[in-house]
């Protein structure tokens, strides 16, 4: 089953934000990402903070046949594909629900 794993949210100065949004919440910079903030007790979604995105979530799978599975079972109740420009080693599909907001199944087994 998936799990929310990261809120992705639009932000114009990511170093204001994560100032910000650390001492709003008391979470920390991800060890090897600063702009993924995450609960310092590791227990919780993180929260990435992206100029470039619109807002968004990612939910996590464990594997790369967990990944598969979630996109397809999520598209049977609902979510669609979305037309995409994957890189190369993509560890995400990108889907959008019911109402167009799209969201990220990502395999976070892929290193």
């Amino acid at each position: 089953m998936v799990t929310l794993g990261t809120v992705v949210m639009h932000v114009a100065d990511t170093g204001r934000a994560a100032r910000f949004w650390a001492q709003a919440l008391g979470y920390v910079p991800r060890e090897h990402n600063p702009l993924i903030l995450e609960p310092k007790d590791g227990n919780g979604p993180g929260l990435a903070l992206d100029e470039s995105d619109r807002m968004h979530l990612d939910l996590y799978t464990d594997s790369a046949q967990e990944q598969q599975a979630e996109v397809e079972r999520l598209i049977s109740v609902g979510a669609r594909r979305v037309d995409w420009a994957y890189p190369d080693d993509a560890d995400f599909v990108v889907l959008a629900d019911t109402e167009g907001n799209l969201f990220c199944v990502v395999d976070t087994s892929h290193g």
